[in-house]
């Protein structure tokens, strides 16, 4: 018993250890990202034309969420290599050589996902939503607003696309297998659209564009665990 609480106390304090390295990694990041602030928002600015703000605290603060978003994506590689180290610790020897391919693979997925959101599925929904509006209406939008808007939803999709490695991951450990994935795949092809339908604004193109990226994830993620089972199954008969 001694053994076991010693074990768990040791897998906090690393724990807390990775975590405050994350921390300091994203501060850093966002120092460096907010001494070029206003070349950042002035492309951010792009696709939506001139910002307002209506309150005097307003800029600063969207010019700190600006440093913190993009001090969390330049950290990201840094952030998930301290994740997957972390459960690492969990994994028996043999299994650890994974960690390397699955914090690649993690953070190749996150940084995709976040570009696909940004460039292909924002564009598509600023401009539906901007179109919705009759022409006697001009739109005024707040400096806040947008940036939580881009922020969000780009992190969103850099999650989003972690489908693969999520079902790799499950099927390692045997809580799925390929085979009911694979059975079940017009049950989560209709979750799909209906998960992209309340994530994109509401237009058919958005959540399409949504959709398909996922249902391709989700058919790489069942690849994936068929090879990630038979080389289980190598290792167990040897």
């Amino acid at each position: 018993m001694p053994d076991k609480r010693l074990t768990f106390i040791k897998h906090l304090e690393e724990l807390r250890l990775r975590i405050i390295k994350s921390i300091a990694f994203v501060v850093i990041c966002s120092v460096f990202i907010y001494a070029r602030i206003d070349e950042i928002l002035l492309f951010l600015a792009r696709p939506i034309g001139k910002l307002i703000f209506i309150a005097p605290q307003e800029a600063f603060v969207a010019n700190l969420s600006i440093a913190f978003f993009g001090g969390l994506f330049f950290a990201s590689p840094f952030v998930v290599y301290q994740v997957w180290q972390f459960i690492s610790l969990g994994l028996r020897e043999g299994e650890r050589k994974y960690v390397l391919i699955f914090g690649c693979f993690s953070f190749v997925l996150f940084i995709v996902g976040c570009l696909f959101g940004y460039f292909i599925i924002i564009p598509i929904g600023i401009k539906f939503l901007m179109g919705s509006a009759p022409d006697f209406i001009t739109p005024m939008i707040t400096i806040s607003n947008y940036i939580s808007f881009l922020g969000i939803l780009t992190f969103l999709f850099g999650l989003v696309f972690q489908l693969p490695l999520a079902i790799v991951f499950l099927a390692r450990i045997g809580v799925v297998n390929p085979s009911s994935l694979s059975a079940k795949r017009k049950e989560v092809i209709v979750i799909i659209f209906i998960v992209a339908a309340i994530l994109t604004p509401p237009d058919v193109f958005t959540q399409v564009f949504m959709a398909v990226p996922l249902i391709i994830l989700y058919e790489l993620g069942i690849l994936l665990s068929r090879l990630v089972k038979s080389d289980r199954k190598m290792e167990l008969l040897s």
